[in-house]
């Protein structure tokens, strides 16, 4: 069982930055593959970016690729996505999400534990 609880989402204005960071719970986060998504208001959720439960293997959606970076720290149970050059249309609600595997997914329905998002909004 992972416990997932995501903070430091805010309001920024276009071209600023924000960290996410998503603490887990449980001894066998660094058996769990992550990922972040992200659902703006009246979209369906979507794909962010997945990291491997190494670290070794990252990967993005083409939408925030080179703008975006997924980290984590076993140690410390912990994944953060820094988020650069922010655009109006990065706001949503962002989530993170464990799954019971060592490789990276996209699809939601892979991740078997999520946290309860926190807001990002950008504004222009």
């Amino acid at each position: 069982q992972v416990q997932l609880v995501e903070s430091g989402g805010g309001t920024v204005q276009a071209g600023g930055s924000l960290t996410l960071s998503c603490a887990a719970s449980g001894r066998t986060f660094s058996r769990h593959a992550m990922g972040w998504f992200r659902q703006a208001p009246g979209k369906e959720r979507e794909f962010v970016a997945a990291i491997s439960w190494s670290g070794g293997s990252t990967y993005y959606a083409d939408s925030v690729k080179g703008r975006f970076t997924i980290s984590r720290d076993n140690g410390k149970n912990s994944v953060h996505l820094q988020m650069n050059s922010l655009k109006p249309e990065d706001t949503a609600v962002y989530y993170c999400a464990a799954r019971s595997g060592t490789g990276i997914a996209i699809l939601g329905a892979l991740y078997d534990y999520w946290g309860q998002g926190t807001q990002v909004t950008v504004s222009s």
